[in-house]
């Protein structure tokens, strides 16, 4: 009689067994939570689309960050949805703009308990809805987008933002944001890099959460869904033009482009688990077609697996309640 000599079912048998060989592990640090501020809501406004999530007002905004803080979460990415939009996005560079307010009441509250990160785009902030100011021809012009970029950094990390997100897919962002801030003396702001940002379906209820203005889309700037190696190529870019860190987005449809990206790069990788990919879990769920907490965590640790240092989730603080209790 022959005995294999090693049998991985032996390493299976029991939850506590599993639990000893796991690969890979959530950590609360390693999660990053999304949030959305609405300029002049009284009160908390539920995205239809995203069940769960919020355009926050600025009191409900420092409670989620104090919890994200409490939970040891990584950090909190800032999105502002203003009143008033224009066709450059002004109010994305006003010092007290919805964006920047937040940014400053955030890090009030919560000091260097957690990281507060900003995203540096102008969709939220135009009347077109596009991430850059338009030609007359109505394209976006990279080189004018740049120089608002730019201002729009400064800015941020004035209101005392740690890192600054810039997420437009503008040829040549971070070179003129590292530059701006270097140049304005915030030589310890931080830049995480929307590297590899493709042009995805999946984006549709983020649109809701940011009341966007859009008509058409931004396949002209952002990635097509076909390429792989051209993703690399943005990655090296922005290294070469200063990025402290570096993200692809979304997740979990480009799973082979987060590995690419790890093995490649020598700074930490994020990847963005985006509104579409969210809002398809909690659908299902509440059809009783999955089970909502079991795939929640299959499908963040399949981030985590594929190589992401760290994770953009909206189910960030309710990972972290999860894993604080023992539950996970």
């Amino acid at each position: 009689m022959s005995f294999p000599l090693h049998r991985p079912r032996r390493l299976r048998r029991s939850a506590a067994m599993r639990r000893l060989v796991a690969e890979t592990r959530l950590h609360p640090a390693e999660l990053i939570l999304p949030a959305f501020i609405k300029e002049g809501a009284a009160e908390p406004v539920p995205i239809a689309s995203m069940p769960g999530v919020v355009q926050h007002t600025a009191d409900s905004l420092k409670a989620a960050a104090a919890e994200a803080a409490e939970l040891g979460l990584g950090g909190i990415m800032l999105f502002g949805v203003p009143t008033t939009r224009d066709a450059v996005g002004s109010a994305a560079l006003d010092p007290d703009g919805v964006l920047n307010r937040a940014i400053r009441d955030v890090k009030a509250e919560v000091g260097d308990g957690l990281v507060v990160m900003s995203d540096l785009c102008l969709d939220e902030f135009t009347d077109h809805g596009h991430c850059g100011v338009l030609t007359a021809e109505g394209t976006v012009d990279n080189d004018a987008t740049l120089e608002i970029y730019a201002r729009m950094g400064v800015a941020q990390a004035e209101a005392g933002a740690d890192v600054l997100g810039p997420s437009g897919m503008m040829d040549g962002q971070v070179r003129v944001i590292r530059e701006a801030l270097e140049g304005a003396g915030h030589h310890e702001t931080a830049i995480l890099a929307y590297a590899a940002k493709y042009s995805s379906a999946f984006y549709g209820p983020f649109r809701d959460a940011v009341d966007s203005q859009l008509t058409g889309d931004r396949k002209t700037y952002q990635m097509d869904a076909a390429n792989r190696s051209e993703a690399l190529l943005e990655v090296a870019l922005d290294l070469e033009e200063g990025a402290d860190m570096v993200m692809v987005k979304p997740a979990m449809s480009y799973l082979d482009i987060v590995r690419d990206v790890a093995d490649m790069a020598d700074v930490p990788v994020s990847a963005y688990q985006i509104s579409g990919e969210y809002a398809m879990i909690e659908a299902a769920a509440a059809h009783g077609w999955i089970d909502r907490k079991a795939s929640i965590v299959e499908s963040v640790l399949s981030i985590r697996r594929a190589g992401a240092d760290s994770v953009l989730t909206y189910w960030a603080a309710e990972l972290g309640r999860w894993m604080k209790e023992g539950s996970l």
